[in-house]
């Protein structure tokens, strides 16, 4: 009696008729076997024989719901019979049980492409595209069945132009107003983001992992000079440190800096203890903590006369950054050069550092140091104490305010686009 195993095997040789013919007679047997009913269905759609293809599944579908395989091979038959509104609800239905079932998604954007939805087609396609490259697959031309090539192709562009348009209808009233050369270095920053140009870094030890704009200068450790309200921050240092002091006793309001175990066991390490950095969160996520701002009223105050970098849901990040005794925070990048991370260091005993681009730099209390996170940097307590500096994101001095205008609009758009994406 001929199995599914042998039928598997003849199609792993390119024998697809006999694994055909073997399929039928296991259906034949048993009219409710699903891996059966899916093989002949999709046998009679290579034939053309969409009715067929469609009953059989639609058996499948009734017989075992939770089946996402079944519900995709229906979208193909319904779409190839030429019903586009039966195909998205198949494959809807698909992605809605699997959500990782990446190459379901790609037929269900194309879908919606076809459709005519401009709107859901790029968030699905980039989806598609983003779960099949997190597992390896659709990243050249040998990780990419040949049949998919060209879907996966119009899938990069159509997500390519869905940014590209985005981006235009964000800085058009800016340069309406200000002239497009006042937008020039973000306008090639935006190409560099979508891959239509290559980013040229200055100094190749900065790589930004995400938004790149070129034309500004690269060095890890910034000039003082280029910040005039270096100097009053650091006056404050002592009534900001006494704020820190009253809250050290009690962990109350401190928060993980990494939100998840796996996190910081890929980005921390200890010596003689477990490794943990947390903090007092002023801002996270560019959203105000009124609690520590409330508890901290000279540390706010200094805050709020710094020129911090607003990103909604995305900037500033400022803090008590606390490094308990044998921490190491382990050698990782920033995602942009508009924007830089200083440092008031408050609690600083013996052994710790900070090292930007290979440089190292051993933090002095009250003194503030900024550096460019885009290139590769690490910290560490090698202490058997507390360390804390006090952590803000300001823009890159270099940049104009009607760019600082264009990124801010730019990064929070670009972000409520990924949300979409990570719902899929």
């Amino acid at each position: 009696m001929n199995t599914s195993a042998e039928a598997i095997a003849l199609l792993r040789q390119g024998r697809v008729a006999e694994a055909e013919q073997i399929y039928e007679q296991i259906l034949q047997r048993s009219p409710n076997d699903i891996e059966a009913l899916n093989a002949v269905a999709l046998a009679a759609l290579r034939r053309a024989d969409g009715r067929r293809s469609i009953g059989l599944l639609e058996r499948a579908v009734a017989l075992q719901p939770g089946d996402s395989v079944s519900h995709y091979h229906l979208g193909r038959a319904r779409s190839s019979a030429g019903d586009l509104a039966g195909g998205l609800e198949s494959y809807g239905t698909a992605v809605q049980l699997r959500p990782d079932f990446y190459v379901a998604r790609l037929h269900f954007a194309e879908a919606l492409s076809r459709a005519g939805n401009k709107q859901r087609a790029p968030i699905q396609y980039l989806r598609a595209l983003q779960d099949a490259q997190q597992q390896g697959h659709w990243l050249d031309a040998d990780t990419t069945p040949k049949g998919l090539q060209p879907l996966v192709a119009r899938a990069v562009q159509i997500v390519r132009e869905a940014r590209r348009d985005l981006c235009a209808q964000l800085l058009e009233p800016l340069q309406a107003q200000f002239g497009a050369a006042a937008l020039t270095r973000i306008s090639e920053a935006v190409r560099i983001h979508i891959r239509e140009a290559a980013p040229d870094y200055p100094d190749p030890r900065q790589q930004p992992t995400f938004f790149y704009v070129p034309g500004l200068k690269a060095t890890p450790y910034v000039e003082r000079q280029l910040f005039p309200w270096i100097e009053a921050l650091e006056a404050s240092t002592t009534a900001i440190r006494a704020e820190l002091q009253r809250l050290l006793p009690n962990a109350q309001g401190r928060e993980r800096v990494f939100d998840s175990e796996e996190l910081e066991r890929v980005n921390l390490r200890g010596t003689d203890t477990a490794p943990s950095w947390n903090g007092y969160y002023f801002y996270r996520y560019g959203a105000r903590r009124a609690d520590n701002c409330e508890a901290c009223p000279a540390t706010a105050a200094a805050i709020d006369a710094v020129p911090l970098c607003h990103i909604r849901n995305h900037a500033p990040e400022v803090l008590y950054s606390v490094f308990t005794a044998g921490t190491h925070l382990l050698p990782h990048r920033g995602v942009t050069n508009t924007r830089l991370v200083a440092h008031l260091p408050l609690i600083v005993p013996a052994d710790c550092a900070l090292r930007v681009g290979g440089e190292l730099h051993a933090w002095q209390e009250g003194r503030v140091v900024v550096f460019d996170d885009t290139y590769e940097h690490e910290a560490w307590n090698r202490s058997s104490e507390i360390r804390v500096v006090l952590i803000f994101d300001v823009w890159n001095p270099q940049l104009a305010e009607v760019e600082r205008a264009a990124i801010s609009g730019l990064v929070a758009a670009m972000g409520d686009f990924r949300q979409l994406v990570d719902q899929g």
